[in-house]
């Protein structure tokens, strides 16, 4: 709903995969790789060092790395009911997540029912202004072993050893892909071109508990790469997606005191810090201090549409803040079942469900507005006529006070089909409580199904 030595060849964007770019815009090229000092981006196989931001994240061979396996981007599918489907410096960040080795690996199952369904087998590769997330293949293992068999990376993880073996890197790939098919982790590949030439320049990685509905991001970054902004790049891109595409509510992430670039990583990319800890690095020996950090759907997606100056409160809107005025329609099919939306990555509230419509643009009715909108995110042709004005939303959000009459359909011309990225679900009346909604949604929920 669109409520509205020698420096090595120089890197360029890959060619755009299936997934949306998370930063779109001019390409840059991949400045020479310098030496970066803290943060190496923890989805290093095995990484025990002091980069890591987030303990356990993406590093190859950690023990406990209950990463979540490379996960999808472009999985926006419309069938009902499914939700379609790092990084500090280059070292690690999130140490636990992308670390190939880890013990921990064969996490249980992730049950998905109603909205939230298994993630599928099938990842397609997220792109991002100059590099290209995608699964970890067998033949990613040597390229994966001369960059994590590094002091200076596996020091910033967790739980990678050093010297980082061999065969460790073959197994924490295929591990990766057992995770992904039981959607307990998505370690995936941080990927550039060289010339002509795909380069792995690091990993990233989600662990999922799909009990607190969070995630742990962690990354790293090979440190021939270092200085150039690949953890940000990458660790944003994973963590927008996981929130827009996943059963998760929450992300998680730490990062050794002593790792700046890690914990900067994790700031740019819209993190809280919300405490302090500590942690076992296993190359460092011992325990050492960590900070926690922790973001939200809030904290990542993107902008309240603008709002606007309507209303009689005394600054031209209610209690002082600026109306938004949408529209939303409960589309009914012949079974009494209900279509629902889901807001993709990039939206403002990425990932929650809703009622298909938008905000009304100025002068329009709306009737109009939901007319235009309609035919805009689905492709179908709704007359006036058939549109039943059913019941309104009245919400405070913190920079607007949302208006949102609410109405029904059960005629139009076409099959909904999703033209903005969305994924589609047709939904019971009894089981719309099962999807998560923006605030102003919630209230219209047991209207509609007692009426239906």
């Amino acid at each position: 709903m669109s409520r509205k030595t020698g420096p090595p060849p120089a890197m360029h964007p890959p060619a755009a995969p299936q997934g949306k770019a998370a930063r779109p815009g001019r390409a840059r090229r991949m400045l020479p790789p310098a030496a970066e000092s803290a943060a190496a981006e923890s989805a290093a196989p095995g990484a025990a060092g002091p980069k890591a931001a987030a303990p356990g994240a993406a590093a190859p061979g950690a023990a406990g790395s209950k990463a979540a396996a490379p996960g999808a981007a472009g999985s926006k599918a419309a069938a009902p009911g499914a939700a379609a489907p790092g990084a500090a410096a280059p070292g690690a960040a999130a140490h636990e997540a992308a670390a190939p080795g880890a013990a921990a690996h064969e996490a249980a199952a992730h049950e998905a029912a109603g909205p939230e369904a298994a993630c599928p087998l099938g990842f397609v590769p997220l792109a991002t202004e100059r590099l290209s997330l995608r699964p970890l293949l067998p033949e990613d293992a040597s390229a994966l072993h001369r960059l994590i068999n590094d002091w200076e990376v596996t020091r910033a993880l967790a739980a990678v050893p050093f010297p980082y073996p061999r065969a460790l890197a073959d197994d924490w790939i295929d591990s990766t892909r057992r995770q992904m098919a039981a959607g307990t982790a998505y370690h995936v590949a941080i990927t550039g071109r060289e010339g002509a030439q795909e380069t792995l320049v690091g990993a990233v990685g989600l662990r999922i508990d799909a009990k607190s509905r969070s995630g742990r991001l962690g990354y790293w970054v090979g440190r021939r790469f270092w200085g150039h902004g690949v953890a940000t790049e990458a660790a944003g891109r994973l963590a927008r997606w996981a929130l827009a595409n996943l059963d998760l509510d929450r992300l998680e992430a730490h990062a050794a005191l002593d790792n700046a670039a890690s914990i900067a990583v994790l700031r740019r990319i819209g993190f809280r810090e919300v405490g302090a800890g500590t942690e076992n690095f296993l190359v460092r020996g011992g325990v050492h201090p960590i900070l926690r950090f922790e973001a939200t759907r809030q904290d990542l997606s993107g902008a309240l549409p603008p709002a606007l100056p309507l209303g009689t409160g005394p600054q031209g809107g209610i209690a002082g803040k600026p109306l938004l005025l949408v529209a939303a329609c409960a589309l009914v099919d012949p079974e009494g079942r209900v279509l629902l939306a889901r807001r993709p990555e990039g939206k403002w509230m990425a990932g929650l469900w809703e009622f298909p419509g938008g905000k009304l643009d100025p002068g329009e009715t709306p009737e109009e507005a939901l007319i235009r909108e309609l035919k805009e995110e689905l492709a179908i042709d709704v007359s006036a006529s058939c549109l039943a004005a059913f019941a309104f939303a009245s919400h405070p959000y913190e920079h607007a006070h949302l208006l949102m009459p609410l109405y029904l359909c059960r005629r139009w011309r076409g099959i909904p089909t999703p033209q903005e990225g969305q994924a589609l679900a047709w939904v019971l009346p009894a089981r719309l409580g099962d999807y998560r909604m923006p605030p102003a949604d919630v209230p219209l929920i047991p209207l509609l199904r007692d009426f239906l």
